[in-house]
C-alpha cells in the first residue's frame, strides 16, 4: 500500500521539455490539463540601426532570459508574442536635413519586455555629430568635430536587473588624424571606444543554450571610420562597420533573429546611410510530461485537491480597457507625445474568457522619458512602453522629436508622437514639414489603438511675428493638431469609457466618462508679442511649456498624467531645453458580480459597483500584478 491505496506497481511520469521558437510575432499557448506551470524564456530585442559618415555601431537588442538557473515565469493559457523588428536604416545623410537610423523594437513574452538596441550616432555634412541612442544596449556615439567626443548611448534603458545589456562606445574626431565612432554595445560587453584610424568594435552578445545548442544573441555593430579600418561586430550578429576605402561605405546588417547591431558607415561621400539592426526572437521552454497508464493514488488526489488544482472553476467573461504608457514630448519646438495605445471591450465589444483558478500577469505600462536639446546632445522623446492583458496588449505611445542634429518625424506607437521643424536661417516663409504625420496604431490592431501624430510648421519673417513649431501627439480619439501658423498645436484628444465611472480613474473630457490617452501638446517657439502654450488632449495629455519669445523664456512643460497612457508635453526653445515624460498606463477589468476575482499587488483594487451596474465587479491595476480567478 506504499502507493497510497492502489495495488499493484507505480507508474511515475516520466518527464521531457518542450522548446518553442519564435521567429516573427504570434501566440504561444501553455496546456498542463487546465493548471497553471512554469517555463524558461530568452527574449531579446530587435537591433539598433547603425550611423552613418564614421558614425556609431548599432546598440544590440534588450537580452533577458531564465535560462539557465534563473527565476521561471509562471503561465497558463495564451499569450501574445511579440518579436521585435531590427531598426530600419535612415536616410542618406546628405543634405543636411539627413537623419539617423531607428531603434530596434522591443520584444515581449508576458511580463517580460526587452528594449529595442539603440541607433548609432551619425556625422552630418554640416559638422555637427551626435551620441548613441540608449536602448536594450545603446547606440555607438559618431566621429565629429576635431577634439570632441560623443559618447555612446546608455544599455539597460529602461533598467531591469539582471541587466537587458550595454553602454555604446565614444567617437572622435582625433585632431585631424581620424574620424571614427564608437561600437554599439553587446549583451555581455560594453562597445569599444573609437581608435586611431579604426572604429569601435561591437560589444559581445551572450551564449545561450536554451533551444538545445549553444547559440550567441545581442551582439553590437561596429563603428565607422574615415581611415582605414572600420569597427568589428560584436559576436552574436552584430554587423561589421565599414571604412573609407570601401567603395561604397557601406556597413553589415546585423543577423536576423539574433538581435545584432547595425554596422556603421566609413566616409562614402555622405551618401550612404547606416546598416540596419538584426530581428530579435522569442524562445520558451516548457516541461513535457509523458504520465504513466493507470490511475491517480488516493494521495496524489488528496494533494491535488487541497492545491485547488483537481479541478478548475467555470470560466469567466470579462470586459476589459487596457492603455499603455505614453510617449514623452520633444524638446526645442518638439513634438508632442504620442498617447498609450488604447483597447476596450466596452461597452458592446467582444470580451475576454478566463479559465477560473488561474493567475493572470498584469502590466502596467511605464511612460517614455522626455527629450532633450542641449550642450548634452538632442534626444528625441521616448516612447512609451506596453500594457499588457491576456491576449490583449497596447503599444506604447510614440515620443515626440527634438529638433537639431537628431531632426525627424516623431515616432510611432499606439498613437504617434509629434514632429518638429528645423528653422532653416534667414527669412521665409517655409513650406509645411515633408516628414508627414507619424503614423498610431503601431502595430495595427483593430479596432485602431491610436491615431497619428502631428507634423511641425514655420514661418520666419520681416517683420514680426514669426513662429517654429512642432505638432501636437496623437490621441486615442484624434490626430495630433499639425502646426498652424500663428496658432497652437494641440495633442489629439483621448477617448472616454465607462467602465468604471469613477474621479478615482482618468480626467474629464468634453463628453460623459472619464477619458483616457490624450496626446501632448507641441512646443512654439516665436518672436512675436504673444502667445498661448499648445495643450494636451483630453485624457491626460500634458501640456507644452510657454512659448519661448513672447517677451518670457519659456515654462515647463507637462508631464503627462500618471495611469491615463497621456503624452508629454514638449519645448519650445527656453531654459531647460527638455520636453515631459509620459504618463503610466492603467488596466482595468470589469466582471460579473458573481465572478470570484482578486487583484495583487496592494495597490491595484476590486471594487463592487451598486446599482443600476448590477453588482458588477471592477479590478483596477495602476502598476503591474496579478488577476486571480477564483
Amino acid at each position: 500500500m506504499a502507493n497510497g491505496g492502489i495495488i499493484g506497481p507505480i507508474n511515475d511520469p516520466t518527464s521531457t521539455t518542450v522548446t518553442t521558437t519564435f521567429t516573427a510575432s504570434g501566440t504561444y499557448s501553455y496546456s498542463n490539463n487546465g493548471s497553471p506551470g512554469t517555463v524558461d524564456y530568452l527574449v531579446v530585442a530587435g537591433g539598433g540601426a547603425g550611423g552613418s559618415n564614421a558614425g556609431g555601431g548599432g546598440g544590440a537588442g534588450g537580452y533577458r532570459t531564465s535560462f539557465p538557473g534563473g527565476t521561471q515565469l509562471s503561465v497558463q493559457g495564451s499569450y501574445p508574442i511579440t518579436v521585435g523588428a531590427g531598426g530600419a536604416s535612415g536616410p542618406a545623410v546628405s543634405p543636411v536635413s539627413g537623419t539617423r537610423g531607428s531603434d530596434g523594437s522591443p520584444s515581449i513574452f508576458s511580463t517580460i519586455t526587452s528594449t529595442g538596441g539603440g541607433a548609432g550616432g551619425i556625422f552630418r555634412d554640416d559638422g555637427t555629430a551626435s551620441p548613441g541612442n540608449s536602448g536594450g544596449s545603446g547606440g555607438g556615439g559618431s566621429g565629429g568635430v576635431s577634439g570632441v567626443t560623443n559618447p555612446g548611448g546608455s544599455g539597460n534603458s529602461p533598467p531591469v536587473s539582471p541587466s537587458q545589456g550595454n553602454n555604446g562606445g565614444t567617437g572622435l574626431h582625433n585632431l585631424g588624424v581620424s574620424v571614427a565612432g564608437g561600437g554599439g554595445g553587446g549583451a555581455a560587453a560594453v562597445g569599444a571606444n573609437f581608435a586611431t584610424s579604426q572604429g569601435g568594435a561591437g560589444g559581445a552578445g551572450s551564449p545561450n543554450s536554451i533551444s538545445g545548442s549553444p547559440v550567441t544573441y545581442a551582439g553590437g555593430g561596429g563603428g565607422g571610420s574615415f581611415s582605414t579600418t572600420g569597427g568589428a561586430g560584436g559576436a552574436g550578429g552584430g554587423g561589421a562597420g565599414n571604412a573609407n576605402p570601401s567603395p561604397t561605405g557601406a556597413g553589415t546588417a546585423g543577423t536576423a533573429n539574433t538581435g545584432g547591431g547595425g554596422g556603421a558607415t566609413g566616409h562614402a561621400n555622405y551618401t550612404v546611410a547606416g546598416a540596419a539592426g538584426g530581428s530579435g526572437i522569442v524562445i520558451i521552454q516548457a516541461p513535457g510530461y509523458k504520465t504513466a497508464s493507470g490511475v491517480w493514488s488516493i494521495n496524489d488526489a488528496y494533494n491535488y485537491k487541497k492545491a485547488g488544482q483537481w479541478t478548475n472553476a467555470g470560466p469567466v467573461s470579462v470586459d476589459y480597457l487596457v492603455v499603455a504608457g505614453g510617449g514623452g514630448g520633444g524638446a526645442q519646438n518638439g513634438g508632442g507625445g504620442g498617447a498609450g495605445g488604447y483597447r476596450t471591450s466596452f461597452p458592446g465589444g467582444t470580451k475576454l474568457s478566463l479559465t477560473g483558478g488561474t493567475d493572470y500577469p498584469i502590466t502596467v505600462g511605464g511612460g517614455g522619458t522626455a527629450g532633450t536639446a542641449g550642450p548634452g546632445g538632442v534626444t528625441r522623446g521616448g516612447n512609451g512602453n506596453p500594457s499588457i492583458f491576456s491576449t490583449i496588449t497596447s503599444a506604447g505611445g510614440g515620443g515626440g522629436a527634438s529638433s537639431g542634429p537628431d531632426t525627424g518625424a516623431g515616432n510611432t506607437g499606439g498613437s504617434g508622437g509629434g514632429t518638429t521643424y528645423i528653422f532653416p536661417g534667414g527669412v521665409g516663409p517655409y513650406p509645411a514639414s515633408p516628414l508627414g504625420n507619424p503614423a498610431g496604431n503601431t502595430p495595427p490592431v483593430s479596432p485602431p489603438q491610436g491615431n497619428p501624430g502631428g507634423y511641425g510648421n514655420t514661418r520666419w519673417v520681416t517683420p514680426p511675428p514669426s513662429w517654429v513649431m512642432g505638432g501636437g501627439g496623437g490621441g486615442a480619439g484624434a490626430a495630433g493638431t499639425n502646426g498652424v501658423l500663428d496658432g497652437t498645436a494641440p495633442g489629439g484628444v483621448g477617448s472616454p469609457n465607462i467602465i468604471y465611472d469613477s474621479p478615482t480613474v482618468g480626467t474629464p473630457g468634453p463628453a460623459p466618462g472619464r477619458y483616457y490617452a490624450g496626446g501632448g501638446g507641441a512646443g512654439i517657439q516665436t518672436n512675436g508679442p504673444s502667445g498661448t502654450s499648445s495643450l494636451g488632449g483630453a485624457g491626460g495629455g500634458g501640456n507644452a511649456a510657454s512659448p519661448y519669445g513672447c517677451g518670457v523664456s519659456g515654462g515647463t512643460a507637462i508631464a503627462g498624467t500618471v495611469n491615463t497612457g497621456g503624452g508629454g508635453g514638449a519645448n519650445g526653445n527656453g531654459s531647460p531645453q527638455v520636453g515631459a515624460s509620459g504618463g503610466s498606463g492603467i488596466v482595468i477589468i470589469r466582471a460579473p458580480g458573481s465572478a470570484n476575482i482578486s487583484a495583487g499587488p496592494g495597490t491595484n483594487t476590486v471594487t463592487t459597483l451598486p446599482a443600476p451596474a448590477g453588482g458588477c465587479k471592477v479590478a483596477v491595476f495602476t502598476v503591474s500584478g496579478t488577476l486571480t480567478t477564483g
